[in-house]
């Protein structure tokens, strides 16, 4: 069970997944990551703020978990705006050795969606935090499917694909798998170390 506590009756570990949407992918994809991790969502709005408490909910979590679509090769200028205006956070080092991942969608089957993570992980990394890889392994094999687990094979974090002219109903099932195991993989890790 994820995000389960551990035996030693520790509470459970806070997650937070906090993301940003254009046209809907990757809020999907953000369920399915905060499925996952048993974790609260947080989403930045179309004018790149919080929702009230929202920096509070950050202040308090054992881990973050950054969400954001891939527009020109890197985040949406939501996202931007919301990492520049954790430079309060950033300042006292408040996220520090807190744990940190990252998860990205894009329309192109490549679509620099690596570049997106890289931003991801950069902005962790500023705030001092303990980046958490993907953890699976690829489906790069002949007979691999696109609904296949970690298809798009992404070490980095979950990336997931979806056509311009495609719902976020119409996700591969495969990312959004992808997407769960690794929320999954983020509570694990979490929990493994707060013990």
């Amino acid at each position: 069970m994820p995000n389960a506590a551990p035996e030693t009756g520790a509470p459970m570990s806070k997650i937070v997944v906090v993301f940003h949407s254009g046209y809907g992918h990757t809020q999907r994809m953000a369920q399915a990551v905060a499925q996952g991790a048993g974790a609260e969502l947080l989403a930045i709005d179309a004018d790149g703020n919080l929702p009230a408490g929202g920096w509070d909910t950050l202040a308090q979590a054992d881990a973050i978990i950054f969400g954001s679509p891939t527009y020109m090769g890197s985040v949406s200028w939501q996202f931007k705006k919301f990492a520049e205006a954790s430079s309060k956070p950033w300042f006292v080092q408040a996220w520090k050795d807190k744990f940190a991942a990252g998860f990205t969608n894009s329309a192109g089957l490549n679509g620099d969606k690596q570049l997106t993570l890289n931003t991801l992980y950069a902005l962790a990394m500023q705030h001092s935090m303990l980046w958490v890889s993907q953890g699976l392994m690829p489906a790069n094999k002949k007979a691999s499917t696109r609904n296949d687990v970690n298809h798009l094979v992404s070490y980095s974090g979950a990336m997931a694909q979806s056509p311009a002219d495609a719902s976020p109903a119409e996700m591969s099932p495969g990312d959004l798998d992808t997407a769960r195991l690794f929320g999954q993989r983020v509570a694990d890790v979490t929990a493994k170390f707060r013990r």
